[in-house]
């Protein structure tokens, strides 16, 4: 993202969002209007296409179902049920008083305006996640909030379709069903939703027990798990005629979520939607809607397009902001609230296809002239005759009452379509309100709220890591009260060797490791992780990672997944490993790259761990066992570095001492008249200003009550700097030091001249050397850098 773009308030994301469902909506919905196509285009294609746009649309409500969880039934959060009660009542109402006075059956009927009422009052909570995933704030406030009462509204929407479809007979012109059919239908989706609830959860276990992770499913018990699944969601279909796609929606709402098989079948559905239901559905809208018979040139069906475009704007925006005023949100929330839940989607254009679709037999039915003709019907070749003909076959019961024209269909999918189209725009504007109330956001210790948990990500090279990983997650945990989440990452490289024993997984671009090697490995280190996790570790919360890509491209890896997690660190294995005999061994020197580019890279704090014998050693909060020093000499880096040392210090088991290097300014020399002649600038002032204000408030809390040591070193030049480092070689186990970042230091001066390795800094650089300490591990840690104005807005900002 160009931080220019940032700046002027632009978002490429938004952009591209508008383009992808345009470019959607034009090849589907206009292409197939063209008449070359549409004159090759048989009706026995058309009703192929029709049997793929159903399953498809059975498979979509089931997933909708299943990513609805059915404890919302027992805890429902207040906020999103008033707003979604609130905004789907009003468009409801309005629904029902407009509709009549757009004439859009042929005949009034009062069920057809409640059914056209409910179609417009629901929201298309799968579309609205999308985008807002999409766009990137699905982690901010309003993006929870939107999604949760999308799903509450969609919920409520179709409860009360499949309650009007029990009662009602729409393919009877909404006539009331008799009472016993009316039983016979609550009884089996009774039935189904037992077996669903309890039955297939069973299966699921029993299926998941035997196909651990890692291994391919078992085919057998793949084709066993999908037949329970299409038997218990065909029951109330079969045995009393309700709707397939409510069916399949019930269904999965009481099916469990969590397990393999589960996320296999939502995975391989997503699959199927991405690949093959989306292109195919928007073809066959475009196809069953044939804009010959949109008479744009009646003003009453330009009315309904406004009208009914506006009934859900109004109807969605009035609600929300009455039920914003009650709950104190901001009226641009409000509004911003209801136009996004104003969404329709595939589901509300599935109706007015049907619609449309009956309304063709109506037509024809109408015209005694008219010839055999062969139609498709809900998906199903029906023949057509003039009327009073014995040879007029039917193969669905259908009714030719008060159901809407074919160009009124045509005005409820454009609307449909207009619903949406405006949602990038929405979204642009609360990125533009959350920038200006949060232009800048730091992922790093410094700015760490200290309630907040901390999330940090380790990196290891393999099980000679393991030791002294765990003693940065015991030492870093720091007070009891928040928790810490670690995640533990093991970065492996992809070779041809291993990319040959690479299997397909679960997901739909997910893939099962094989190698007996790296499972192995992986295995040792869960071990080792668990049983620390399990009998010394409190307030720690610990979850396994791996990286496995090529070393090219290994640290875009990395940093996605600190952007995802919301990590505030990375902490990174040096790319040298001491052997027993105090001597670097080169096996991972080819991560030295990666680690620059994540230096580079990072949307978050970096530490490089230099391990020199941590990881022989236990620690535990009953012992003191090592002694830690941390460097301070002025900067962001130095000032990171003390914030990672405040959570040190709360350790029992470490024992730490601050070490401040100032400059000597009473002497005489060249270096120091400098330094005393830059101390003059703005930024140097700025720098020295915010190193006094930090440090004193580390030395208040930590220093001042004893459980930290102090000392100063006054020095002169970076020559002095070196002597007083070496001076303090075999003192202490650990050092903190920053990587850099410091304004005109000249107790820093010329290192960077003969540095071995620049990404440690030149203190860094110092400590790692071969000949220093055999003894002394260093963590060199360097504070997240904000690039542009805008990068440093957090996905998980507040706006409400």
């Amino acid at each position: 993202m160009d931080a220019n773009d940032n700046e002027n308030g632009k978002d490429p994301r938004c952009t591209q969002v508008t383009v992808m469902k345009v470019a959607n909506i034009a090849v589907g919905f206009f292409m197939s209007n063209l008449p070359f196509l549409r004159n090759n285009f048989s009706a026995d294609a058309n009703m192929a296409l029709g049997y793929v746009a159903e399953f498809g649309m059975i498979c979509h409500m089931f997933v909708t179902g299943l990513q609805i969880d059915p404890e919302i039934f027992s805890h429902l959060p207040v906020r999103e049920t008033k707003v979604a009660c609130t905004g789907l009542l009003l468009t409801f109402l309005l629904g029902v008083f407009i509709t009549p006075f757009l004439h859009l059956s042929y005949k009034p009927s009062l069920e057809f305006d409640v059914f056209i009422s409910l179609v417009l009052c629901g929201t298309a909570s799968p579309l609205l996640t999308r985008i807002i995933n999409d766009l990137k704030i699905g982690k901010s406030d309003i993006g929870r909030f939107l999604i949760s009462t999308a799903v509450i509204s969609d919920l409520i929407s179709i409860l009360l379709f499949t309650t009007g479809y029990i009662i009602f007979n729409p393919v009877e012109g909404f006539m009331v069903r008799k009472v016993g059919e009316i039983l016979l239908m609550l009884g089996v989706l009774v039935l189904q939703i037992i077996l669903s609830a309890k039955f297939i959860p069973l299966l699921m276990r029993w299926v998941d027990s035997h196909n651990p992770p890692g291994k391919l499913m078992k085919g057998s018990h793949l084709i066993v798990s999908l037949a329970s699944l299409v038997f218990v969601g065909s029951l109330s279909p079969l045995i009393a005629h309700f709707n397939m796609m409510l069916s399949g929606f019930l269904a999965g709402i009481v099916m469990p979520r969590d397990g393999r098989l589960s996320k296999l079948l939502a995975g391989k559905v997503k699959y199927f939607f991405g690949l093959l239901f989306f292109p195919a559905f928007m073809f066959w809208v475009g196809f069953e809607v044939d804009f010959s018979g949109f008479d744009g040139g009646n003003i009453l069906t330009w009315a309904s397009i406004l009208f009914l475009f506006l009934t859900i704007l109004v109807g969605k925006v009035v609600g929300c902001l009455l039920s914003g005023a009650m709950l104190g949100f901001h009226w641009q929330d409000s509004v911003a609230s209801g136009l996004l839940l104003s969404i329709k989607g595939h589901f509300h254009i599935f109706m007015a296809i049907l619609a449309k679709q009956t309304s063709i037999l109506e037509l024809q039915s109408q015209n005694k002239e008219l010839s055999m003709t062969n139609i498709s019907i809900g998906y199903t070749l029906v023949k057509v005759g003039p009327v009073g003909n014995p040879s007029v076959t039917l193969s669905r019961k259908m009714s030719l009452r008060n159901i809407i024209s074919p160009s009124d269909s045509v005005v409820m999918v454009l609307v449909s379509f207009l619903t949406f189209i405006y949602a990038p725009m929405v979204v642009k504007n609360i990125i533009d309100r959350a920038r200006k109330r949060s232009p800048t956001q730091q992922m790093a210790l410094q700015w760490l709220n200290p309630s907040t948990e901390l999330r940090m990500i380790l990196c290891l090279h393999g099980p000679e890591n393991i030791q002294s990983s765990i003693n940065l997650m015991e030492i870093s945990q720091g007070p009891a009260g928040p928790r810490m989440m670690v995640y533990v990452n093991d970065m492996i490289e992809l070779t041809e060797a291993i990319a040959s024993t690479l299997a397909r997984g679960e997901g739909v671009d997910a893939m099962a490791i094989t190698d007996e090697g790296i499972l192995e490995m992986r295995e040792t280190i869960t071990n080792k992780v668990n049983s620390y996790v399990e009998d010394q570790c409190e307030g720690i919360d610990v979850k396994r990672l791996l990286t496995l890509c090529p070393l090219a491209t290994m640290h875009h890896d990395i940093c996605a997944i600190a952007e995802e997690m919301l990590a505030s660190m990375i902490i990174l294995p040096f790319h040298k490993n001491q052997q027993a005999n105090g001597t670097f061994n080169t096996n991972y020197l080819e991560f030295r790259s990666v680690n620059r580019k994540v230096l580079r890279h990072a949307p978050c704090s970096v530490g490089v761990f230099v391990d020199r014998g941590l990881g022989s050693i236990q620690l535990s909060r009953s012992t003191k066992c090592m002694n830690a020093a941390i460097i301070f000499i002025a900067g962001k880096d130095d000032r990171e570095a003390l914030s990672y040392a405040s959570r040190v210090a709360r350790h029992p088991g470490v024992k730490l001492t601050v070490i401040r290097f100032l400059l000597d300014t009473n002497g005489n020399n060249v270096p120091s008249r400098i330094t005393r002649a830059r101390a003059n600038t703005a930024e140097y002032e700025e720098e020295l200003k915010q190193d006094d204000e930090f440090f004193a408030d580390f030395y208040d809390k930590h220093v001042a009550s004893g459980h930290v040591a102090y000392m100063e070193k006054y020095l002169s030049n970076s020559g002095e700097t070196y002597s007083t480092i070496k001076s303090l070689e075999g003192e202490y186990n650990l050092f903190i030091v920053g990587r850099g970042g410091r304004v005109n230091s000249t107790l820093t001066a010329g290192m960077n001249d003969w540095e071995a390795c620049p990404e440690l800094g030149p203190i860094g650089d110092i400590l790692s050397a071969t000949d220093f300490s055999v003894t002394a591990s260093v963590l060199i840690i360097q504070q997240h850098k904000l690039r542009g104005k805008l990068q440093g807005l957090h996905e998980e900002f507040s706006i409400m």
